[in-house]
């Protein structure tokens, strides 16, 4: 992966929305998963975003802070960052054992992952 094509970071986003829709699907959805994967979608989508305008970005897992990256250098996004703030939380807290998101929790998750999805599809002109 050449890791300054934006292209190639879609991609990658793409594979973990796939994997957090087919995840929701269960008779019985890993909530923990689901909600890692929109984030991990999300935040993949924001890096391609920024690629796109030839930005670096900081390691980060916080969806705001790249949002803000997107907004300052000319993407206006529109995203909440209270939204944001939401999924972001999932990088790291559903990965230990803890407080268990709720499948309600993960479906909200997927729906803030779309919406940061499907802007970064349009701006990027992937079908």
């Amino acid at each position: 992966m050449n890791v300054n094509d934006p292209f190639a970071w879609a991609a990658y986003a793409e594979q973990d929305w796939k994997l957090a829709v087919s995840l929701l699907r269960r008779k019985h959805p890993p909530s923990m998963a689901i909600c890692f994967h929109a984030q991990q979608s999300a935040e993949k989508y924001l890096k391609a975003l920024l690629l796109s305008r030839k930005v670096q970005f900081p390691k980060t897992h916080d969806l705001p802070t790249l949002n803000s990256l997107c907004e300052e250098n000319g993407i206006l996004t529109g995203f909440s960052p209270q939204l944001l703030t939401l999924l972001t939380d999932h990088a790291v807290a559903s990965r230990y054992p803890g407080e268990e998101p709720t499948v309600e929790e993960a479906r909200r998750s997927l729906e803030i992952a779309k919406t940061v999805r499907r802007f970064a599809r349009k701006w990027l002109g992937v079908k």
